[in-house]
């Protein structure tokens, strides 16, 4: 198959994208971005349920900011900090993610507790999805240095971190 003039295998856009996602942790950073409020290196190398390493989640991020998704700045509470920010192009990835996890809810092994975000994002539909990608605006392309509370009260990521919450403690009752 012939490669275009910039490198892609084709212009198809399902290839096109899967060139920008088809690794295996370019979504995860973006969910854990998008739905866990993370900006920071740290934030997102410790918080990682599925445990990325250090060098691969430096080379995610460069990556990501090359391709536009992400922008990276100074934290202006810390000089050796960064702050990274989801780029619209990043944003438009909240009904993606919302089918995503429709499907993964029902068609694989999703556990419960980690299911109740997708759950509810489906059920809000584009109504919810756009109220969401609104806030994300605020928070990262309004407020680049991340000093907005991404867990504020009323917020859909907070609404969806209390329904976690409200599930994992239900779980943890039971197996007591």
């Amino acid at each position: 198959m012939k490669k275009t003039d910039e490198g892609q295998r084709s212009g198809c856009p399902i290839n096109l994208s899967v060139e920008v996602f088809g690794d295996r942790w370019s979504l995860v950073i973006l969910r854990d971005m998008i739905f866990g409020g993370r900006r920071h290196f740290r934030e997102l190398l410790t918080n990682s349920l599925e445990g990325i390493a250090s060098n691969m989640l430096a080379d995610r991020l460069k990556m990501l900011v090359e391709r536009g998704m992400l922008t990276k700045a100074e934290d202006p509470t810390h000089k050796q900090k960064a702050v990274y920010s989801l780029t619209e192009m990043a944003i438009g990835l909240v009904p993606i993610m919302a089918h995503l996890g429709a499907w993964g809810r029902k068609w694989l092994p999703a556990s419960e507790e980690l299911s109740i975000r997708a759950e509810l994002m489906e059920a809000g539909g584009p109504g919810l999805w756009e109220r969401f990608m609104a806030e994300l605006r605020q928070e990262h392309v309004d407020d680049p240095t991340g000093s907005l509370d991404p867990f504020r009260p009323g917020s859909v990521r907070a609404d969806l971190q209390a329904a976690y919450e409200r599930v994992a403690a239900g779980q943890a009752a039971r197996r007591a």
